[in-house]
Formats: C-alpha cells, sequence, structure tokens
C-alpha cells in the first residue's frame, strides 16, 4: 500500500473510532456490566458463563452495546465472544483477567466473526501461561490500551482479520520465555499498529502469509525477536506470500533481531513485495537487518537447499543506532529466486565489540545504496 493509501485509512479508523466513543454517550448506547450476571471478582471463582451471558446481551442490542469489566480481578477460563452482532460492540476491560493454569485450549479469550468491534480499557489481561487474546474474522475494529502479560505462546493474535488497529497495547512476557510472541498477524488485510511497547520472549510482531497492507509505526521493541515476516514456508505445497508493509518510526533495544524476514529452503514458491522500513533506531540489536533465507532453527535441514519464496521491493531508510555483533546488515537470498530491486538509504549503524569492524554480508541480492552507508554496502 502506498503512504499515501495508509494515511487515509488511518484517518478513517481514527474517525471512524472517535464517532463510536462519542455516541456512547447518546440514548441508543446500552451498558453490560458482567458483576450484573454475577461475575465475581474474586479471583478464584470463574466467571466464564456470566462474561458470555453479557456478551450475549451486548451482541444482540441493535445499537452500540458497551460490555463493562470494573475493576478487580476476575478469573476466567476459555471463552469465545462470537459474532455477528446487531450494532456495534465496545468491551470495556478496567479489571485484571487471569486464566486458569490448567487451560489446555488454543486460545483462552477469542473474538470472532464481529464487526465494529472495541476492545479498550486500562486492566490487564494476564494469561498465566495460557495463550491470551485471538481475534479471528474481525473487521473494522480496534484494540487499545490493555496490559497483556505472560502468555504461554502468542499475546495478541489477528487472523482473517480486516481493517483493524492496535494501539497503545503494552505486553510483556519473561525474555527467555519460548514462543511468546507480542503480535501475531496472519491472513490480514489493511491492519494498523502503532504506539505500542512490547517486551517479549520470540518476536516482538510476527507476520506471517497471507497478509496485505499493514502498517507498524511506534513500535518499541526488546527485549524479544524483533519486527518480523515468517517463518515462510515450512510446509511445502502451502501458499506463500506478503505484499504491502509499512514500518516506521520504530525502536528496538537489546533484541536478538532488529528487522526480519525469514524462509525456510526448501519451500513453496511465494512472493514476498513492497516493504518499506524507515526512521528506525537501534539499541543494541544483535542483527539489526537480517533477511534469512534459509531459516532452520532446528540446525538439521538440507544446507544446500534453496527457498522458493522471492523478496523483491524492499527499502530500508534511514536506519540508525548500533550492532551488537559486526554483521549490522546482513541479506541472505535464496539463488533460486534472488533478491531484486533492494534499496539501502542512509544506513548508520555502529559496533564498538572486539570482533572487529562492523560490516555489510549479502548473497544473492540485487539492489542499490544511496547516501550514508556505514557499514559499507554490499551490493
Amino acid at each position: 500500500m502506498a503512504a499515501s493509501s495508509m494515511v487515509i485509512v488511518g484517518t478513517v479508523f481514527q474517525l471512524v473510532f472517535t464517532l463510536m466513543m462519542s455516541s456512547c454517550t447518546a440514548n441508543n448506547v446500552r451498558f453490560y456490566d458482567v458483576t450484573g450476571y454475577g461475575a465475581v471478582s474474586n479471583g478464584k471463582d470463574d466467571n466464564s458463563k456470566q462474561f458470555l451471558r453479557a456478551w450475549g446481551d451486548a451482541c444482540q442490542w441493535n445499537g452500540n452495546s458497551v460490555m463493562l469489566i470494573p475493576k478487580g480481578i476476575y478469573k476466567l477460563n476459555p471463552v469465545d465472544f462470537n459474532g455477528p452482532c446487531k450494532g456495534s460492540t465496545a468491551v470495556r476491560i478496567d479489571g485484571n483477567l487471569k486464566a486458569s493454569t490448567d487451560i489446555s485450549a488454543e486460545a483462552w479469550i477469542s473474538f470472532n466473526y464481529v464487526d465494529w468491534l472495541l476492545v479498550d480499557g486500562s486492566g490487564t489481561v494476564d494469561g498465566q501461561g495460557a495463550s491470551s487474546l485471538v481475534f479471528n474474522f474481525v473487521k473494522n475494529s480496534k484494540i487499545s490500551n490493555l496490559n497483556l502479560i505472560n502468555s504461554k505462546s502468542v499475546h495478541l493474535k489477528l487472523f482473517k482479520s480486516e481493517k483493524v488497529m492496535i494501539s497503545g497495547v503494552k505486553i510483556r512476557a519473561p525474555e527467555n520465555s519460548p514462543n511468546t510472541d507480542g503480535i501475531c498477524i496472519a491472513d490480514s488485510l489493511d491492519i494498523q499498529v502503532q504506539n505500542s511497547n512490547i517486551a517479549c520472549g520470540d518476536d516482538c510482531i510476527s507476520m506471517l502469509s497471507g497478509n496485505e497492507n499493514v502498517e507498524i509505526s511506534g513500535v518499541a521493541c526488546g527485549p524479544g525477536h524483533g519486527i518480523s515476516i515468517g517463518s515462510l514456508g515450512q510446509s511445502l505445497g502451502d501458499s506463500n506470500g506478503l505484499t504491502g508493509l509499512h514500518v516506521r518510526n520504530c525502536s528496538f533495544t537489546g533484541t536478538q533481531n532488529g528487522l526480519r524476514i525469514k524462509t525456510w529452503a526448501p519451500s513453496s514458491s511465494g512472493l514476498v513485495s513492497n516493504l518499506i522500513y524507515e526512521d528506525i533506531h537501534m539499541e543494541s540489536a544483535d542483527n539489526p537487518i537480517i533477511i534469512d533465507q534459509h531459516y532452520c532453527p532446528s540446525r538439521q535441514c538440507d544446507n544446500q537447499a534453496q527457498s522458493s519464496i522471492q523478496i523483491k521491493n524492499v527499502t530500508f531508510r534511514n536506519v540508525q543506532g548500533d550492532s551488537s555483533t559486526p554483521v549490522a546488515v546482513n541479506i541472505q537470498c535464496s539463488s533460486k529466486v534472488p533478491c531484486s530491486e533492494f534499496k539501502l538509504q542512509d544506513i548508520n549503524l555502529s559496533y564498538s565489540g572486539r570482533e572487529g569492524v562492523v560490516k555489510s554480508e549479502c548473497l544473492n541480492v540485487d539492489g542499490q545504496a544511496y547516501g550514508q552507508q556505514h557499514p559499507p554496502g554490499c551490493f
């Protein structure tokens, strides 16, 4: 998506949700407080039935509705908040939601097939080792200002969703907790993530196959594994691709990676294209810019195999800061479908360690470098 189109989409988002929130003072809004349905905030008793009844009534109101979760600690077993709803629905979370510690379900709290949804509040969603929030087939919606902690895997996942904004969220998981991605986006269209702070044990934001037009701005990542596309292509026969990503004004502190694209080899065919990364600050990032088309975390892969996913039309602009390893720019592409139309513009990454001077390493990539290049460009 062009930058001007992203601005238009963002303006529409802001207008829609300003209208939604302002309408909550109008006569056609109804409030559904979970405590009115018998929910108790003692942190011990399960409240899933009470929450589902409140959601059911809010969802069926033919107007603007707000499901209220007031301050307190609410234990909650897995719940599916299903649509479609008759009007616009808001869920206001001011309390602390705690998952049961023996959850075996894939998702803890999921919203499914809902249009015009707002999930907002100052409360905390504590997965206690369970998966946290999942949004499936959600459109024209916003998730904002929540605190998400201690998921066993992804804290917030979007799947098959469209025109969703994530804003002002804070995500926390231990640095050594495996697979605890902050936000995962898959098979979705016109998604915005902005002004959020993410610290976790895996990717701060991961984007899987099928995404189109994703904008990420004002995100502070660290610790974590960076903002990543992939991994793509692990299952042969699956289609793989992503088009239209704009990452800007983001920072990475103490991360394992910064800006990363990872594909398996061998892989099924696919295309990753039209990516812009700009105005990025790195502080002690292990791999500030890394493209790995031989991704193999188990290290038990065929070293001669090549990825069939092509990566093209990628721009890195105004990436500044310092790397904790000497290879600050590492672009390793497939010989089968080499990377093309790459641009490096105004890159200034330093390294002050004992392993030599800062450098770039490139393989199977065609591109151009402009402006300041530190380390020197490799194409």
